[in-house]
């Protein structure tokens, strides 16, 4: 039986300085002129300060149709509220895997008023046939997001994905999502093999570390994405003074994509008739 072939970087980014919602200041590394997309992701924002003015605004409200948003809280603590009734609040560690299906809106507010706010938030793409599903949520606080240590100074925090018999409370059958919060104490290594056929990313928002095995070794420094591929079997190793990283992958949809803001579908015509039925109050 062969072994995995060897993942590959095949390209790394610099997140974009941004901002968004009322003037929050992000990071934005998916959804710029570097990379538009990667199917089926169509967003990553990392947020980071300790300037309350930087964060303080928030996210009022505003509608999403056709996708999903993951929200992953580091530090911080954020209020979420929809005009479906639904309300909860993210605290440090905690993820919301919202599905926003036909519509809603929403609101993403500081429940602090100083101190760290920091985290992410990911767009997902649905199929053409999810797009119009009720929306749901899937929120968990850190008790119940599995941490597991696979190898000699490494932790990973499974949030959706298996790592050996450690399962995430996330389920995505559409994309079939990996996402990991991994942390590497200084040269500690790691291999985890990635789901055949699946677009992945590395994000390193902590130290640096080095992907890929001898001449396809690659560094990847603080606030660099690796994009990923050529194989599936992946090589951390981190530097001198560690590093932690979010690894996420998911199946590619390869489906054609219509989007304008927060409207994320297959046509031109389901694009405008999103529009229509917000300012009819259909979501």
């Amino acid at each position: 039986m062969s072994s995995p072939t060897p993942v590959r970087v095949l390209r790394t980014i610099r997140g974009m300085a941004t901002s968004d919602g009322a003037g929050v200041r992000l990071t934005r590394v998916i959804g710029g002129p570097s990379l538009p997309d990667l199917d089926p992701f169509l967003l990553l924002d990392e947020f980071g300060t300790d300037r309350a003015e930087d964060y303080i605004a928030g996210f009022p409200s505003h509608p999403h149709r056709g996708f999903e948003t993951v929200t992953y809280m580091l530090d911080g603590r954020m209020r979420h509220k929809d005009n479906h009734g639904n309300e909860g609040l993210l605290t440090p560690g905690s993820v919301q895997w919202m599905t926003a299906g036909r519509g809603l809106i929403h609101s993403e507010m500081p429940e602090q008023e100083s101190g760290q706010m920091r985290g992410f938030q990911l767009w997902v793409n649905l199929p053409a046939r999810d797009k119009m599903a009720d929306p749901k949520y899937q929120e968990f606080a850190p008790d119940h997001i599995p941490v597991t240590a696979p190898a000699e100074g490494v932790q990973v925090k499974v949030i959706a994905g298996q790592v050996g018999d450690t399962v995430g409370p996330i389920v995505q059958p559409a994309t079939d999502p990996v996402y990991l919060d991994i942390t590497l104490e200084a040269r500690a290594g790691w291999s985890y093999t990635l789901p055949d056929g699946h677009n992945a990313f590395a994000y390193v928002f902590e130290g640096e570390l080095e992907i890929g095995e001898g001449d396809d070794a690659r560094p990847v420094a603080k606030q660099e994405m690796a994009v990923l591929g050529g194989g599936e079997q992946l090589t951390l190793r981190a530097g001198e003074t560690g590093a932690r990283l979010i690894l996420v992958a998911g199946r590619p949809l390869r489906e054609t994509v219509m989007r304008h803001g927060p409207f994320v579908m297959n046509t031109k015509q389901e694009l405008m008739q999103a529009f229509v039925d917000f300012q009819e109050g259909r979501f």
